[in-house]
């Protein structure tokens, strides 16, 4: 089988057990308490307050009073709302297995099959998140421009893959396939079934420049239980695709076994 990526690891990522130091506090030597300061002696009858004697200067002088002939003067307007945060298109959207993943362990699941809008594409390996990304906008907006409710999370689908690029399937799952097809919709795009069946899930937490690294783990993980898979990965985007560097991104990896 020909994997998305080489295998150069040999096992699962062992977690590391963070050790904390103590570090003992120098005690301060205990100085004695000053003695207490005499009572300032009471004014002599008849002394002004020092309100009285320096009283403070007014913060604002009175302006002129409204003229008989002058209008009066229109209300300030009131400060601009600041644009509220833009919500992901994908918020708010289930994934394809309702319970959430571990990054330190593999969950064995069952894909259900959910319809879904689909449009194919290759892409080179330095350029794989810009062209998801895009492609996963292409359908989204498709979508949205023909009425369709998307209800699932995007998924990309590797058909094929070498040391120079990949072949691959971007899928939003609908609520239902429409029938008959709506006018306006990208001649490339159609509409199928998202893959199902037992599958063997991987989380990745993190940038997706670093998503090789998960892969050899998967690579690892196959190998060494000795588990045949389909000639093809699934991504699930749990987060929006922001950047190749974006700390935030979260996905669901799915082998399905043969």
């Amino acid at each position: 089988m020909k994997t998305r990526f080489p295998t150069i690891a040999i096992g699962l990522a062992a977690a590391l057990a963070c050790g904390a130091s103590v570090f003992a506090q120098p005690v301060l030597a205990q100085q004695p308490a000053p003695a207490p300061a005499p009572s300032p002696a009471a004014p002599p009858a008849g002394t002004p307050s020092p309100a009285q004697s320096a009283p403070l200067p007014t913060t604002t002088a009175p302006g002129p009073g409204q003229g008989t002939n002058q209008a009066p003067a229109p209300p300030a307007p009131d400060k601009a709302l600041p644009p509220a945060t833009p919500v992901p298109p994908t918020a708010g959207r289930a994934p394809l297995v309702a319970n959430p993943g571990d990054p330190s362990d593999v969950d064995e699941v069952t894909l259900p099959a959910k319809p879904a809008a689909i449009l194919s594409g290759t892409a080179k390996w330095d350029q794989a998140l810009p062209s998801l990304k895009d492609a996963i906008a292409k359908v989204e907006a498709a979508l949205a421009g023909a009425g369709i409710k998307a209800n699932g999370q995007p998924i990309s689908v590797f058909t094929r893959t070498d040391d120079d690029g990949f072949q691959f399937e971007v899928m939003v799952p609908v609520e239902a396939a429409p029938n008959p097809r709506p006018a306006g919709l990208p001649d490339d795009l159609r509409f199928g079934s998202t893959p199902s069946g037992k599958a063997l899930r991987f989380t990745h937490k993190g940038a997706y420049e670093g998503i090789d690294q998960t892969y050899e783990t998967v690579t690892a993980y196959l190998d060494a239980k000795g588990i045949l898979v389909q000639d093809a990965f699934v991504e699930e985007y749990l987060t929006p695709l922001a950047s190749p560097s974006d700390d935030a991104l979260e996905v669901n990896i799915y082998a399905l076994p043969k």
